[in-house]
């Protein structure tokens, strides 16, 4: 009887040392996911959120591609690959463009007839355009590429180019159109400069981490970017990201001063731009949020301000150019600055006017520009992060 008894114990004793084993193993779980949660908390409290907002066709999403570049492990292969659809669409849709806006400027305009395509190319021009209104467009070949190559050098497509303020022409015509045979190569990989330059409508939000200095220094900043579409369809999904910003990186791409919206023909793009900043600067939980504005494509608006007077902008009117060249140049950017500057204190609150802005001249294709400028961009905000705790 007694060593019946003695068995029973001894199970209740080993049972009891299983049960105290397994709960041992259950807390030392929590404690590691409660440790876990703790790190990621404390973690997500020094990255830092910055927002990049912008009108439609500021260039937002190229400073996006050029962070990726910079900051991380740039695009790997298949990335790569995967824009080669997106970049063949590009050209079929650029040479639609190019030869239905000649069409039109010959029907329109006083001096019609430089805009009529020559009879040779007319058949061309036909074919090009039904294709550039492909849902899905067909592979870049030799042949195909040939023949925009032909339709682009015709005088009359040249004249439309020419007045591409007037029509919705791309920025990356130039640069297409001059490399159409190592696009169409049937081995073709994109380049580095082919994915900054290829347009693709940012729809809905897309993401980055990074740090300016890299990620193997503890010094630096961890950021955490955020970019969303700048049609004004797009901009309904903007406010959601409203909380919790560090910085606001609002780019206003200064070159489209004479140029017209995309989703709003009668709507300069500068006005569109101006009110949409305007707007921004009001929304109550930006009020300590920092401001960096990008006044992007510069290497555009140095090229086109000498041709085309920067008062035909409606908020631009009170202009006046003083010199040529570069003097004239470096006069009307000056001019463009102090605009968004006064803009930007007409529209903060006086007990706000202390949060930090800063302005920057920036070229979005040019990397070792946006370097520089995120590196100057990163050092404003760690000398505000002093400033605020106490340190500087």
């Amino acid at each position: 009887m007694l060593s019946i008894i003695t068995q029973n114990m001894g199970s209740l004793c080993s049972k009891q040392r299983r049960y105290n084993e397994a709960d041992a193993e259950e807390n030392a779980q929590a404690a590691e996911i409660e440790r876990r949660i703790e790190q990621e908390t404390k973690a997500e409290k020094h990255i830092q959120k910055l927002l990049l907002l912008g009108a439609g066709d500021s260039g937002k999403s190229t400073i996006f591609k050029q962070i990726k570049l910079l900051f991380q492990s740039g695009f790997d292969e298949a990335e790569l690959k995967s824009y080669i659809p997106v970049i063949h669409a590009n050209v079929y849709q650029t040479i639609k463009i190019l030869h239905d806006g000649s069409k039109e400027l010959a029907q329109n305009e006083t001096d019609s007839m430089k805009y009529v395509i020559s009879n040779e190319n007319k058949d061309i021009g036909k074919k090009l355009s039904e294709i550039g209104g492909f849902l899905d467009h067909p592979p870049l070949t030799k042949e195909l590429a040939q023949e925009i190559e032909t339709l682009w050098r015709d005088a009359a497509v040249q004249e439309t180019y020419a007045c591409g303020n007037k029509l919705q022409v791309p920025d990356c015509t130039p640069y297409f159109m001059d490399n159409l045979q190592r696009l169409s190569d049937p081995n073709y990989i994109p380049t580095k400069d082919d994915v900054l330059y290829a347009r693709v409508r940012t729809t809905g939000v897309v993401e980055i981490q990074f740090s300016p200095v890299g990620e193997n220094k503890k010094s630096g900043e961890v950021y955490r970017l955020f970019d969303v579409g700048g049609q004004r369809n797009e901009r309904r999904k903007w406010i959601h990201l409203f909380e919790g910003v560090t910085a606001v990186i609002f780019c206003a791409a200064i070159s489209e001063y004479d140029q017209t919206l995309f989703e709003d023909e009668n709507k300069n793009r500068m006005i569109e731009t101006k009110e949409l900043f305007e707007w921004v600067l009001k929304q109550p939980c930006f009020e300590k949020t920092s401001f960096m504005l990008f006044l992007n494509k510069f290497d555009i608006f140095e090229k086109k301000v000498l041709k085309a007077p920067l008062n035909v902008c409606e908020w631009f009117k009170d202009y006046q150019p003083v010199s040529a060249g570069k003097q004239e140049i470096e006069h009307a950017y000056e001019f463009v600055k102090k605009k968004f500057e006064e803009l930007y204190f007409q529209s903060t609150t006086p007990d706000h006017v202390d949060r930090v802005f800063k302005i920057y001249r920036t070229t979005a294709l040019d990397q070792k520009l946006v370097k520089k400028t995120f590196k100057l961009v990163d050092e404003t905000l760690r000398r505000r992060n002093l400033f605020e705790a106490g340190l500087l």
